[in-house]
């Protein structure tokens, strides 16, 4: 239950991960599913939406119901196991808008001596939108992305370090630092390893904000603190900070946010299916009762392993 997702995030983009190194392909882990599923209506007070996934986990559609007339729809092509075209259509008012709709094409060049990946975005009225142009290191990381629109062109560099355990990730935009990334692990005093990551942004070069993340051994979120720079102090100043109770199954039981001298509490309440890989299907927030629920389609054993055979 550690991973969250606001209804309408994942309609936008599928964007180059500089932390796995590869078109990030969203699977059912990303939402908060297991097994064999099918799909998911998403169904919340301010909207629906729909997931549909291929027998091996991966996302390949997505509906996004704003009104009866407004709706996103995103799907995704994979070959050989990789994403190499992702298309959003938008409806309004019932037709299609060219203008807003997209198609992503991905090509992989891994053969030549500068191994990248190019991505070209297109808007349908046959506009050109994007290009952007991923070149990797020996290590297959990411170090630099060209990405050519309509006000020009744009380098990003990308530094990676490691020292004493800890892994910084760093960001130029145009020769200028854009943001941070530092990961490590500590052992608490309870025995546990935790995974802390900090992650700094930049504006012109100068910082802005900041926000850490603990993760405990099984990966559930336990705990994150926002931060604004004081241009006076010289130093970030925390603004807040989530602290995450689970249940011995690792399920969200409570949410505790700090502001200042001010404490709030935030309940969660689940409600599982009869799956053998059990998912929720109505979470129960209170004080402000809101509700979640979800409407979910597993695809039966035998076609799966009769995919996964083929």
């Amino acid at each position: 239950m550690a991973k969250k997702y606001s209804l309408f995030l994942i309609t936008l983009h599928i964007v180059f991960s500089i932390h796995s190194q590869v078109v990030e392909t969203l699977r059912l882990s990303d939402f908060d599913l297991k097994g064999n599923v099918k799909s998911c209506m998403v169904l919340t007070d301010y909207g629906k939406e729909l997931l549909e996934f291929d027998k091996k986990g991966r996302l390949e559609k997505i509906v996004t119901q704003y009104n009866e007339n407004d709706q996103d729809i995103t799907q995704f092509k994979y070959l050989d196991g990789i994403l190499v075209e992702k298309r959003l259509e938008s409806y309004k008012n019932g037709k299609l808008d060219l203008q807003t709709s997209m198609a992503n094409f991905y090509e992989f060049d891994t053969i030549s001596e500068s191994k990248r990946v190019v991505e070209k975005i297109i808007s349908y009225d046959k506009a050109f939108f994007e290009e952007q142009e991923f070149f990797l290191n020996d290590n297959d990381k990411v170090e630099k992305i060209i990405t050519s629109h309509g006000d020009g062109v744009d380098e990003k560099q990308i530094e990676y370090s490691d020292f004493k355990g800890e892994q910084t990730t760093t960001t130029f935009l145009n020769g200028v630092i854009e943001n941070s990334i530092r990961k490590s692990k500590k052992k608490m005093k309870n025995g546990e390893e935790s995974i802390f990551e900090l992650t700094k942004d930049f504006v012109d070069g100068e910082p802005e904000k900041a926000i850490e993340k603990q993760y405990n051994a099984s990966g559930n979120l336990i705990s994150e603190e926002f931060f604004d720079y004081d241009i006076e102090k010289k130093q970030f100043v925390s603004t807040e900070k989530r602290i995450m109770k689970y249940s011995k199954e690792g399920v969200l039981e409570k949410e505790v946010v700090l502001r200042g001298n001010a404490t709030s509490e935030r309940f969660f309440i689940f409600q599982f299916d009869n799956n053998e890989e059990r998912n929720w299907v109505k979470k129960i927030t209170t004080p402000e009762n809101s509700y979640t629920t979800r409407r979910i389609i597993y695809y039966k054993s035998e076609d799966v392993f009769a995919k996964t055979m083929n």
